[in-house]
């Protein structure tokens, strides 16, 4: 199940960088085209399109990492048989309160917030960076964990780990 949502992941970042790159393409044609020279000082309309091309290419370049982060870990993942003794990347964890809902949250390199359903089973992805994902890393089955949202606290047990 584990590389199954691995791949959903991937699938969603390559539409994500496939819509970066036409935005990016699309702003840069924008910040060269005759249409867009400056009339007066104070016509900004290359100077904004070229801005904007330079963040889509950023973006870009962050969504192509995240792919390749996401492919070595399916690659580790699939040579790796035994479960996980704590929660580290690439762990599924669910909490004690998850589980009338088969919520589930992996534990990934990028992609925070993305959400799919597999065979039933909600996954949502935290990265390690996260206040959740700080509260859980490390930890184990059975253990509690303070989880700090915002201005709320709340202790959960770790009730599920692969």
């Amino acid at each position: 199940m584990k590389l199954t949502l691995i791949n959903n992941i991937i699938r969603y970042l390559n539409a994500e960088l496939q819509t970066s790159l036409t935005a990016a393409n699309n702003a840069h044609l924008a910040a060269i085209d005759d249409q867009s020279i400056a009339e007066t000082q104070y016509d900004t309309l290359a100077i904004e399109a070229g801005y904007l091309a330079e963040g889509q290419s950023r973006r870009a370049e962050s969504l192509k990492q995240a792919i390749k982060s996401f492919e070595q870990l399916a690659e580790i993942t699939s040579q790796i048989s035994e479960p996980h003794a704590v929660i580290k990347l690439g762990s599924i964890v669910q909490l004690a309160q998850d589980q009338p809902m088969q919520q589930y949250f992996f534990i990934a390199p990028a992609a925070a917030g993305y959400r799919c359903e597999i065979k039933g089973k909600k996954f949502t992805v935290i990265t390690p960076e996260s206040p959740m994902g700080q509260s859980l890393i490390n930890q184990g089955t059975t253990d509690e964990v303070s989880i700090k949202l915002g201005n709320e606290t709340f202790i959960d047990e770790i009730v599920y780990l692969a």
